[in-house]
């Protein structure tokens, strides 16, 4: 059946600011789901509250609404909007499902007329329900771990007494595993259980047996109204029951499990998933297996809507899930639509994987002082990353190598833990880098039984790592002149970076590559095409690895690159990698804009990114799409084999400015501010001159680079000193200190964690009014998108502060010296593209604290606040093709538009609250105001004093 001829115009929410257990991944899917809407002429409505998303740009939607998500901003827009026939809120995650039952419950659907489609309400209830599917589930034989549902403190009691420990406690209604726990001793369960019950907003939990030890295991479904359901993915986790999916290490497809139980587990699933409801979509399970020959089979649960698991299986496999759930919920058939890769076969197949996918999270336990790092049943990671290679053994090198925290891969690169008791607790306590502290173990000859034993990961995976060591340990025998090519490419095919054989060598890593070239070991590229090359694949979505040379009849010697270079000028833009507190899905946006903003002055676009969750790894994003690490190695390579014009670095955040120097270095063209302006901001010393020639003040300041030059540095500048490590985003490290004891202690801390960094002491402006401006520069002219003050006091950094467009106390004098100020610096530096500037204004006197000759986390908030698409015109004068004066400049705002943080606290309990000069909000809304008489504004700046530390 084709589409329903009914549907004229549909309302998707979407899942509002980021939040740890909810983040981009929601993004990608409601843009994917927009297009694809678009596409059957469908009038697209959204409601989204996060102003740094792709997905809330006024080119995606027919009417976008930067409303609040609540049913009072549903029924303004059901009012202003009464041709709306169906919601669709299976896009959103939690947020938006949670929305729609509440709207449903208030008659709100029913009053206006509103069909919901995607899913039905029945079915949200049933899978969010656990005593209700747990019924569901038994009736239809699907065997489930012993439980029971509570909603009270004294039925808890009663229930555990009858299971006996150890427990599991999973609070009804919430994402990312919010209110649950395992519960090993009685005197923990009072506390958990409490919990459980207060944050289930329905005050019930479920309490399971737990399986302690059983493997975990995810599918990923589509089925359409035609009852037809196929399988997209199957996802394992390395980690086994006890660890949030969203913080496991997770391989895609599935390594241990027998033929025979896939099928089965495939056969239960979809009749879990036809059992919950008559609805047309996509749907995640979970499974538990236990780890015997038997392999006896456990649903966990189930969700009817995209998942942060279905983005991560898109991008596993090349097969768009929410775009094809999108036409699905609209009527189609899964044999009525194409392959999106293929073009030439149909949507109802399942891919097949030639290669392994390895996603490993990304934590910022460093962000929440205090918090318990262990990992468990609570979702805490605020990113990930994925790997692709041909084998297990590669892809989980490359995802090693995208986190970027400072190692290179696996082992080989001097950075393990060599303390026995140590690495057993970090074993036995599920710790954030025990992807690491494996190889570790093994290095130390921990057996692989009594890894095995500690932590029921799958000794298939442990005896990858052995491998691993092994060729580490042969490796290292040799020197750069006696290595042979077989073992160097076998270090290659297992993943290794140049940096680590260097390592393993005592040589440098220019010396590897040098040897890689001569012995003509070199990267091809596959293409991520969903039917292991069954068929032809359309789409430019590539993967690197290496392989033997093959020889063709008439003897020649080639390896086989999948990536055919065209003779067209191409614009490689650097994306910003995992999200992480400090570059979130604000840079994402900016990429993707570069993106299209270089696509149409006519360049083929190329897109280099490790982050599964966003829009910018989307395969119809960029011309073509490399899934790698952004990391060195791999970016040299491609650019070697590509030859573009140059290289933009000022979208993707410090991720991709880190890697400024090297592609200097090695006469690689940056597109835009050249390095050194880039570096010239970061510079401390020289950026201060810069400022003394401009006639611009700034607080006093000096350098350190130990303990004891700092203590030096106090007695000329005076307490509160704010200290910062020189090149690092998101105020990482950043303090405010009030004597010497401090100033030593942070200044020691500091080296401790970042070595060999230059650290910069500011006197402190106690008290001072922070505002910020955001700019565009051609080295000629200047504009200034935007100007920002900022409601809480200067020393709260500037992504946790309630931000102001425009200003809203700052008298003409002071605006008059941030607009001078900021095209003095802009031109100063000599930017041509974005520049974020920041301010602190006491006493009438504005001083410049920091100027990032890059885009900023406030671009997109401006650009959704006025309306315009700055970061396209930015990219325009990046790459010469239009001066500022070009552009006809025409912001619209009525009012005040205020950028409010919000914070993932509620994950970490016991964690310090304070907000201070380092960075610890999650995401962000934006909320319009007419005036400053509006309450929301009042009770904002009410609460300013709070900070102030006078």
């Amino acid at each position: 059946m084709p589409k329903n001829s009914k549907l004229k115009s549909i309302l998707i929410i979407g899942s509002g600011p980021i939040v740890i257990g909810q983040a981009c991944e929601f993004d990608y899917s409601g843009t994917q789901a927009l297009r694809s809407l678009r596409e059957d002429g469908i009038e697209t409505i959204l409601i989204n509250s996060n102003p740094a998303t792709i997905m809330t740009d006024p080119s995606m939607a027919d009417h976008v609404y930067l409303l609040p998500l609540t049913t009072k901003s549903i029924i303004q827009i059901l009012k202003e909007h009464p041709q709306i026939d169906a919601v669709l809120p299976t896009m959103g995650g939690q947020t938006a499902l949670n929305l729609c039952i509440e709207a449903d419950e208030k008659g709100i659907w029913k009053d206006f007329n509103v069909d919901i489609i995607g899913v039905d309400i029945d079915a949200i209830n049933i899978t969010e329900d656990r005593e209700k599917f747990r019924e569901l589930m038994l009736k239809i034989g699907i065997p489930m771990a012993p439980q029971a549902t509570a909603t009270s403190y004294l039925q808890g009691k009663e229930i555990a007494q009858e299971f006996g420990f150890p427990l599991v406690i999973r609070a009804s209604f919430t994402l990312g595993g919010a209110g649950a726990s395992f519960v090993y001793k009685e005197e923990e369960f009072d506390e958990l259980l409490t919990r459980g019950l207060e944050i289930s907003p329905i005050h019930e939990v479920m309490i399971d047996k737990a399986l302690i030890g059983w493997k975990e295991y995810e599918l990923e479904l589509l089925r359409d109204a035609n009852d037809n359901v196929v399988i997209i993915c199957s996802i394992e986790n390395m980690d086994p029951m006890g660890i949030h999916t969203g913080d496991s290490i997770t391989v895609a497809p599935a390594m241990t499990l027998s033929d025979r139980t896939y099928q089965k587990m495939r056969d239960m699933a979809i009749h879990m998933m036809r059992s919950i409801g008559d609805f047309a979509g996509g749907c995640n399970v979970q499974f538990a297996v236990s780890p015997d020959d038997e392999e006896n089979i456990i649903a966990i649960e189930i969700n009817p809507r995209v998942s942060r698991s279905s983005a991560l299986a898109s991008k596993a496999t090349g097969y768009p899930i929410a775009k094809v759930a999108a036409k699905l919920a609209i009527g189609y058939h899964l044999d009525e639509l194409d392959n999106q890769i293929t073009k030439s076969t149909s949507a109802l197949f399942e891919p097949t994987l030639d290669y392994v996918i390895v996603k490993i999270p990304r934590w910022n336990f460093d962000k929440f002082e205090g918090s318990d790092r262990t990992l468990g049943l609570q979702m805490k990671s605020v990113g990930e990353v994925m790997g692709i290679g041909r084998s297990f053994q590669e892809a989980l090198h490359k995802a090693t190598q995208s986190l970027e925290i400072k190692r290179n891969g696996l082992g080989a690169d001097g950075k393990g833990y060599k303390n026995y008791d140590q690495i057993i607790s970090k074993l036995t306590y599920a710790s954030w880098d025990r992807v690491f502290v494996i190889y570790d173990a093994i290095q130390m000859g921990i057996p692989l039984s009594r890894i095995h034993e500690i932590t029921k990961i799958d000794m298939w995976f442990l005896k990858q790592y052995e491998e691993l060591y092994h060729l580490e340990k042969e490796i290292s025998n040799y020197s750069i002149e006696t290595l042979n090519r077989e073992l160097l490419l076998e270090a290659k095919q297992k993943g290794y970076g140049d940096r680590q054989i260097a390592h393993m060598l005592n040589c440098l890593e220019s010396q590897v590559y040098k040897k890689r070239e001569e012995l003509g070991i070199k990267r091809v590229y596959k293409l991520v095409d969903t039917c292991a090359a069954e068929f032809k694949a359309q789409t430019p979505y590539y993967y690197s690895t290496f392989e033997n040379e093959m020889e063709t009849a008439d003897g020649t010697l080639y390896p086989h690159n999948e990536s055919i270079v065209s003779d067209k000028k191409k614009i490689v833009v650097l994306g910003s990698g995992p999200n992480r507190i400090g570059q979130g899905i604000e840079f994402d946006y900016c990429c993707v804009h570069g993106v299209l903003a270089a696509a149409e002055c006519g360049y083929e676009t190329i897109m280099i990114n490790c982050n599964p969750e966003t829009v910018s790894t989307d395969f119809d994003t960029a011309d073509k799409l490399y899934f790698e690490p952004v990391f060195w190695e791999h970016i040299y390579d491609i650019i070697k084999h590509e030859k573009p014009e140059g290289v933009i670095v000022q979208l993707g955040g410090q991720t991709a400015l880190k890697l400024a120097e090297k592609l200097d270095r090695y006469g690689i063209k940056i597109i835009g501010t050249t390095y050194q302006s880039l570096d010239l901001a970061e510079d401390r010393g020289s950026f201060s001159k810069l400022l003394k020639e401009n006639d611009i003040p700034y607080p006093k300041f000096d350098v350190a680079t130990t303990a004891e030059e700092a203590l030096a540095v106090a007695d000329k500048l005076d307490f509160p000193i704010l200290v910062r490590p020189s090149y690092v985003l998101g105020g990482q490290g950043m303090k405010i200190v009030i004597n010497k004891k401090e100033l030593e202690e942070h200044v020691v801390d500091l080296l401790r964690s970042i070595p060999n960094n230059k650290l910069l002491l500011d006197h402190y402006l106690d008290g001072a009014i922070e505002a910020e401006a955001d700019a565009i520069c051609d080295g000629e002219n200047v504009y200034i998108i935007g100007i920002m003050e900022h409601i809480e006091p200067c020393g709260i950094h500037s992504g946790d502060s309630n931000a102001t467009l425009p200003p809203f106390n700052l008298g003409e004098f002071v605006m008059q010296q941030i607009k001078d100020h900021t095209k003095k610096i802009a031109l100063a530096l000599n930017t041509v593209g974005l520049i974020n500037i920041q301010f602190a204004i006491k006493d009438d006197i504005v001083f410049i604290i920091e100027a990032n000759p890059r885009a900023s986390r406030t671009v997109p908030f401006i650009s959704k606040a006025y309306g315009e698409p700055y970061v396209n015109y930015a990219t325009k004068v990046m790459l010469g093709e239009k001066k500022v004066t070009d552009f006809n400049f025409n912001p619209q705002l009525k009012g005040y538009a205020i950028k409010q943080p919000v914070f993932s606290f509620n994950k970490f309990h016991n964690v310090n609250k304070k907000l201070g000069p380092e960075m610890k909000s999650t995401g962000e809304s934006i909320l319009f105001i007419e005036s400053l008489k509006d309450d929301e504004f009042y009770n904002l700046y009410s609460r300013r004093k709070m900070y102030l530390s006078k």
